[in-house]
Formats: structure tokens, sequence, C-alpha cells
């Protein structure tokens, strides 16, 4: 299925559809014709002569981002995509879709739509660590056990900004859940030192600072140490202190036991056949991965952080992007700093983000230094390396076009 561009009331807005939506006539199309010829009936009714249909104007061809988004849905067999493109300065947005946003019923996938962001919940958490290091609160170099003492196994050893870069050898929690049917656990509550106790009961992967790994471990530890530090939930620090701050209307924490989605979203899927795993409990994510959002919101939250400097100071952003070797663990070329990732383009240069995968939703996206930021949700996760590495390249799509 074809999916639509809609261009937002922000972008300059063609003369072609502002006569479409008002009723004009465009320039050089027929208009009705008045006739001048005598009146041969009665003075009072004179003749029109009947207007020829207007020619109708062909459809834009869609363009490389479009064509890419389709092939998402047409060669990979994820069922809908929706992505947003945010140009530099005030220069617009673009929203595309493709797919169905509903296998049961084929419904288009809502433009703009609301999807688990998965991961990229990392960076509002870690925004919030670094607003807390420039109120002097936490310092990047200091143990995590000097936070939360007795939490974390030789705690003293790993410091805040190895679990924020994923060098603290902390074993991943998620990847001991795999064996759980998550149709099952999606709608299990679970505390964040459940977590933590699944991840402990295995050794670590190396001592800190010796190596990189993913660690959703990491960042539930960071989430209780600003819940510790603020004496609040993380969720309202998050919402204080990022979603506020920026005005992001479509960006929420779900309260846990919240199963549902704000609307309108699409249907999330897993396996094939596709399972509908929309609704889930997002406990087990938490400060890791709970969160959700659209495109357009997160487009405006990475530009924000990297471009605008509207979240942290120069400091403190320039500690966030001071990125480690992933050792091609995550797509090719990507490094990671502090909540954020760096992926090369191929035009030339990088953009900044990080993504986000949970049973159901993918998203891949960040923004270049010039302010364009592109966000691609596909509603499935990926069935392999391939999948996922189309998915990046439709975003490098968007940012070099």
């Amino acid at each position: 299925m074809r999916g639509v561009v809609v261009v937002s009331v922000r972008a300059r807005v063609s003369a072609a559809v502002i006569a479409l939506l008002s009723g004009l006539t465009l320039a050089g199309s027929a208009a009705p014709v008045v006739s001048a010829e005598p009146m041969v009936a009665a003075p009072s009714s004179p003749v029109v002569t009947a207007a020829p249909e207007p020619t109708p104007t062909p459809a834009p061809a869609p363009d490389a981002f479009q064509r890419s988004l389709d092939g998402l849905v047409a060669v990979d067999r994820f069922p809908g995509v929706i992505a947003a493109v945010l140009e530099p300065g005030d220069g617009g947005v673009r929203d595309y879709t493709a797919g169905v946003g509903d296998l049961a019923t084929g419904a288009a996938p809502p433009v703009n739509g609301y999807v688990r962001i998965g991961s990229n919940t990392k960076a509002f958490t870690a925004v919030v660590v670094m607003q807390l290091v420039a109120e002097g609160k936490v310092e990047l170099r200091r143990s995590i056990e000097w936070y939360l003492p007795g939490v974390v196994p030789r705690g003293k050893d790993i410091s805040v900004r190895q679990l924020l870069q994923h060098t603290s050898g902390l074993p991943n929690y998620t990847e001991h859940m795999e064996d759980e049917d998550f149709d099952e656990r999606r709608h299990v509550y679970r505390a964040p030192m459940e977590l933590l106790k699944i991840a402990f009961a295995h050794g670590q992967v190396f001592p800190p600072g010796a190596g990189w790994q993913y660690s959703n471990t990491g960042y539930v530890v960071l989430g209780l140490m600003i819940e510790r530090i603020t004496g609040r939930p993380v969720a309202e620090e998050i919402t204080t202190r990022v979603i506020d701050r920026l005005g992001l209307r479509e960006t929420y924490f779900p309260a846990a036991r919240d199963e549902s989605m704000r609307a309108p979203h699409p249907r999330g899927y897993e396996e094939d056949p596709r399972d509908d795993v929309t609704e889930s409990d997002p406990s087990w994510a938490w400060s890791a991965g709970a969160m959700i959002a659209t495109p357009r919101d997160l487009n405006t939250f990475f530009r924000a952080l990297l471009v605008e400097g509207r979240l942290v100071g120069a400091p403190e952003l320039a500690e966030m992007r001071t990125t480690v070797d992933t050792y091609d663990q995550m797509w090719p070329g990507v490094r990671y700093g502090l909540g954020l990732t760096s992926t090369p383009l191929s035009c030339g240069g990088v953009y900044w983000g990080h993504g986000g995968d949970v049973p159901g939703f993918e998203t891949r996206g960040g923004v270049r230094d010039d302010g364009r930021a592109a966000q691609v949700a596909v509603t499935a996760g990926p069935d392999g390396r391939a999948q996922h590495l189309h998915v990046v390249a439709a975003v490098d799509r968007a940012l070099c076009e």
C-alpha cells in the first residue's frame, strides 16, 4: 500500500494545494465561460456555456525517502511505517506513512501517530543525569556506590559515566528474560529492583571500563539514582525537566500497569503470523525504555538537545558527545556517548540520536548538526539484522536526500 506524504502547516503550501482547498482555479486552467452572444430566450435568462472538465493534476512522484519506506513494507514485510522529517530552521515538517496501521482492519497508519520509543528513553534519562551534573548533585567520575550504597555489586568500581556509556560491564537483564513468553510477561508489573535482581544473578560481563556492551541494567540503576537524589519518581523528573520544558505534547512516560497507548497510534506486532502486542505493561523497560512519543516530538527533542542547547549546557553536551567504539554491536560505524549515538552519513558527517526497540515497534533517527532531523518507526521488531539495517538506511536517505 502506497504511503502518503502530508506537509505540515509549518511548511510552505503550494499554490496548487491552496487552490484545491479553496475552490479557486489555477492559472492556465479552464474557467467557466459566459457567452457574449445575444440573448435568444427571455431577457432574464443568459446562456452560459458549460465549462470543460478540468485536467486532473497528476500526483507527485514519491520522493526517495518515501520509496525507501515503501520498501520496508514491500520487501522487509513490516506492517506499517510512520516517519517525520524536520527541516533546518523553520523549514517545516514532512510526515510520511507506508503500509497499514492495523492488520485486522486495513486502516492506514495515523500520520505522526504515537509509538513506543523504547531505548530512546535512555537519552531522556541521560539528560536528567547531566542536568544533575550541572547542578553539582552528580559527578560523572564518582562511583554509583556513592549514590546508591549497597545496590550494585562492585558498585565502588563502577562510575556514573560507565553506566551512561555502557562500559560498566553489568549484565543486561533483558537478555535473561528472553526465555519468557512475552505474550504472558507483557501483562506483568516488574519493579525496578526486580529487574536488577534478574541481572545481578549473573556475573559481570567484563571489568568496569574494560569493554563495551549495551546494558539496559545500567539505565535502570540510573533511574534509581535520579530518584534517590531528587526524592521524586524518575517519570516526574523526565516530565518536568524535559517534556514540559520543551512543550512536547505528544511525549509521555506511561504509568506502571498502564498497558494502553494514547490515540492515534498504529498496532504493534511480533512474529509471523503477526501477533498483536500493542498493549503491554511498560514497567519491564522503565527508565531504560518505557516512553511513548510521536516522530515529530522525537525530532524536536533531539534538535533541542543537540543543536539548540535548550536542555543542557555546553560542557554537559560535550561530555554527552564524547563517544566510544561499539565494535559493530549496534549498526556499522555507530559510536556511543552518554545516552547518545553518532552514526556516519553516506553524504558526509554524522547524525546524533539513539533509537529504540521494544516488542511491536522499532524507532531509528536523529539530527544533523545543521538541525535537519528524521525519525522512522516501524510497527514490528526486525526479523534479523538485514531488516534492522534497512531501517537505519531509511534514516540515512531522509537526512541525505
